[in-house]
């Protein structure tokens, strides 16, 4: 087991601690209020302490508990001396180390030990670019209804901006859920060298493809369609005569055969199962055919998955199909399957004006992204290293357009030509694309000055004094990045554990890219304000490597959360 020095500094562990150590005063009132027959200490606020996250407020404070907070748990609001020792030596596991507490004009603050930080955080970067809790065990797939057809192949002009933004979720989603430790399959699979399959490919997508030949299944389609007509839940015609006829047998209904038309009682389906947050309305469902063929390919997939870890299957689907299902979601379990199914129901996708298929979408972002580039870089653009750079910036567009927004809201795209993607400012992919890029540029600039002799090789952290790093930027990015990035990966599957029983599930899909904004911002201001690599006196190189230190975590958090997106990082612009 880790010791306190060794384990990862965690905001939560953190605030944790300081919790404790504002409510010692109030256990002991809890134990005397219990011992009277009483309940918990009344006027208890739920969240006693907050982070605090502007540059403004980081001057002088990391975390705050508020005059409203000190006031409900202390009369007057006068906190003991006693406590005010609790807080300053607040430890544990995963704590950051304090440097001070202090009753101000806003309320308790709390300042952290920022060198000491820098040291823990910086001698072990790696442990901050995984998700901090244990790794799960079970199977989670993932599928994508946009995908599914029967008879005919969906292409990528056929294929809906709304339904693009479900496979973008999806995608995103699989590797998020991987790195938590559960194992993850997609359905459906695609005729391998389709043109959907190519179009998602320029996307980053890698979903898995089956041989031509091996698209549809009649076999496991007649299996399905057995199980169905075996179905308890079925309604026959005959049944139905019978109740009307007040049970006379009706000649009629002795002789239907294999042709009859299979009708599902939905609603006896949900109602049997106990199923929480299904559409009212759900009720006798007439099986068609494309509903049988969506069925079989979910068994295909769910035959070949681990059964010896409990499975989840997570329907994608755009809000305009989530009634539709719903009906193949209660259909399979009328079938037999016994896999939890949850719904993530994605908003719509808004193009004001105009209506453009997948293709074209993709089309326009690029032709704009080819544009702007050749307007700052001139005559450079060209051959297969620029066409990488600009597929790849293309991408970046479209799955932060289609992916910073809560998954359950709207999304509105400007797509009017003279619109255009500019390669600077705060837009997005290309903004956040741009700024990895500038750590990539700094790195080969460092690389080569050693390689020249110009600089020293980076020491070893121990060997560093980080109290040089005084640029209030520096502790932001720490603070506000560096750290809190694993927790940001956990939530995803957490929320998969802890959400309610109902249908639907939110997995705050639009983090990681709200993250890398936010991130990109705050690094290229600092960036534009310091001059890293410096002249090489032997006096400046202590705050020099202390900040390549800090930059080249940057620079693998960069990697980390745009791996999340299937987006590989660019290594010039």
């Amino acid at each position: 087991m880790e010791n306190e020095e060794e384990a990862p500094v965690r905001i939560i562990s953190t605030v944790r601690a300081l919790n404790s150590a504002l409510r010692v005063k109030l256990r002991d009132e809890a134990e005397t209020t219990r011992a009277c027959g009483g309940g918990r200490v009344p006027n208890e606020p739920e969240k006693l302490w907050f982070k605090e996250s502007s540059a403004k407020n980081l001057r002088n404070r990391d975390f705050l508990s508020p005059n409203t907070v000190l006031t409900a748990l202390y009369e007057g609001g006068q906190v003991p001396p006693a406590v005010l020792n609790n807080v300053l030596s607040a430890h544990g596991s995963g704590v950051l180390p304090l440097n001070g507490a202090e009753v101000v004009a806003e309320g308790l603050r709390v300042c952290v030990d920022h060198p000491a930080a820098f040291r823990r955080v910086l001698s072990r970067a790696a442990d901050y670019l995984r998700p901090s809790a244990s790794q799960r065990e079970g199977c989670v797939l993932l599928n994508c209804p946009a995908l599914h057809t029967r008879d005919t192949h969906i292409t990528s002009h056929t294929l809906t901006l709304g339904q693009l933004r479900t496979v973008l979720i999806a995608d995103h989603l699989g590797v998020l859920l991987r790195r938590h430790g559960y194992s993850v399959s997609y359905c459906p699979a695609l005729p391998e060298d389709s043109d959907i399959v190519n179009f998602l490919q320029a996307l980053g997508v890698d979903w898995p493809t089956v041989p031509g030949g091996s698209w549809t299944n009649e076999e496991r389609e007649q299996r399905v369609l057995k199980e169905l007509r075996g179905s308890p839940h079925r309604e026959r015609e005959c049944e139905k005569e019978k109740r009307r006829s007040g049970g006379e047998e009706l000649e009629r209904g002795q002789h239907r055969g294999e042709d009859e038309e299979v009708k599902i009682n939905l609603k006896e389906v949900v109602q049997e199962q106990g199923l929480l947050g299904y559409d009212p309305s759900l009720g006798t469902c007439t099986v068609q055919k494309e509903a049988i063929a969506h069925l079989a390919q979910l068994d295909r997939v769910a035959a070949a998955a681990d059964h010896s870890v409990a499975m989840t299957v997570l329907h994608v689907t755009s809000c305009q199909d989530e009634f539709r299902q719903q009906q193949t979601a209660m259909l399979w379990r009328a079938s037999g399957a016994t896999a939890t199914q949850r719904l993530v129901v994605c908003g719509p996708v808004k193009t004001p004006g105009v209506q453009l298929s997948a293709a074209q979408y993709l089309q326009l972002r690029r032709s704009q992204m080819k544009e702007a580039s050749e307007m700052k870089y001139g005559d450079q653009v060209g051959g297969q290293t620029w066409d990488d750079i600009i597929r790849v910036m293309t991408s970046a567009t479209v799955r932060f357009e289609l992916l910073s927004t809560v998954h359950t809201s709207p999304v509105t795209l400007e797509v009017q030509r003279e619109g255009g993607v500019s390669t600077k400012g705060p837009r997005g992919g290309v903004f956040v694309m741009y700024n990895c890029a500038r750590l990539h540029t700094l790195f080969s600039s460092y690389e080569k000055g050693v390689q020249e002799g110009i600089y020293p090789e980076i020491p070893e952290s121990s060997e560093l004094d980080f109290s040089s790093l005084k640029e209030e930027g520096e502790w932001l990015l720490l603070f506000n990045y560096l750290i809190p990035y694993s927790e940001l990966l956990d939530q995803s599957g957490r929320t998969l554990e802890v959400e309610g029983g109902g249908v639907r599930v939110n997995l705050k899909t639009e983090q990681v890219c709200k993250f890398l904004v936010s991130l990109s911002k705050d690094f290229s201001s600092y960036y534009n304000r310091v001059h890293v690599l410096g002249e090489p006196l032997p006096h400046l190189f202590n705050q020099m490597f202390c900040r390549l230190l800090l930059l080249r975590a940057l620079r693998e958090l960069y990697h980390s959360a745009l791996d999340a997106l299937n987006l590989p990082p660019i290594p010039q612009l």
